[in-house]
């Protein structure tokens, strides 16, 4: 399974992917209103199953760019105190949830390659008076924090944009402190995709390209070194075009939420 997941990294141009991905959350950034593969925003949230309670609580323009797959704050139970890493975040919508969470004794680190996600979550958080999240610039795969740091890592559609999955979930296991937490959402497809999908970075940006088949994704979450505690479908989200619906339809592509441990 684990070669068959390496394949699948190795099929897409890395440069032609981070480009695309950057362009189109960039997009996400400045042009929520756009049309994109995937919904987005406060209606999307709360189908996903967010309360709206917590969505009041943050700024608005973080929940008009999310453009999350599912809702796993249940799973990742995060404590006031707590260090919670989101992998990925964007506009700072889930990080502003984690916020609320931990309260003034804890911490949220949001970490994104995407410098328009990265500089509108922070100009957000200064307008709101959010003052324990910070925003960082990196990557998933090598994320520029301390071992055993972390109380809880988060992530909402992210890391099937990753060409690296098996880094990404190495890179967890590192950060999290014994008994940590990973909580996510995520695509994954229920048939492994064909070649030419896994070529096209575009198909990759949108959240299709990169998904792994289901299984090949537990292994490589255990493969990092993390114990997959509890798995579950999110059938409430959907893609909004033919194309994308189309994909979803032949390969099994959808949305998963899963809870994993160190």
């Amino acid at each position: 399974m684990q070669m068959r997941a390496t394949r699948i990294d190795e099929a897409v141009d890395r440069t032609a992917l981070e480009h695309k991905v950057k362009e189109m959350y960039k997009r996400v950034a400045e042009e929520p209103d756009g049309e994109f593969h995937f919904e987005m925003g406060r209606r999307l949230a709360e189908r996903l199953g967010y309360p709206t309670a917590d969505l009041d609580r943050i700024p608005a323009q973080s929940v008009d760019s999310f453009a999350g797959v599912g809702y796993h704050m249940d799973l990742a139970d995060i404590r006031p105190g707590d260090v919670v890493l989101d992998l990925g975040s964007g506009s700072g919508m889930d990080t502003f949830i984690a916020a609320l969470k931990v309260g003034p004794r804890g911490r949220v680190l949001g970490l994104d390659m995407t410098e328009a996600q990265r500089e509108k979550a922070k100009r957000l958080a200064k307008a709101a008076g959010i003052d324990n999240v910070s925003f960082h610039e990196g990557y998933i795969e090598d994320p520029p924090f301390d071992e055993d740091s972390v109380d809880v890592i988060i992530s909402n559609g992210v890391i099937n944009l990753s060409a690296e999955k098996g880094r990404v979930f190495a890179a967890a296991a590192r950060l999290l402190k014994p008994g940590g937490r990973l909580a996510l959402s995520d695509i994954v497809t229920e048939k492994p995709l064909p070649e030419e999908v896994k070529c096209d970075a575009t198909l990759w940006a949108a959240c299709i390209g990169g998904a792994l088949q289901q299984d090949d994704y537990r292994s490589a979450i255990t493969a990092g070194g993390l114990k997959v505690a509890k798995v579950r479908e999110n059938p409430q989200y959907g893609f909004l075009t033919d194309s994308a619906n189309g994909a979803s339809k032949t390969w099994g592509v959808k949305s998963v939420s899963i809870l994993a441990t160190r």
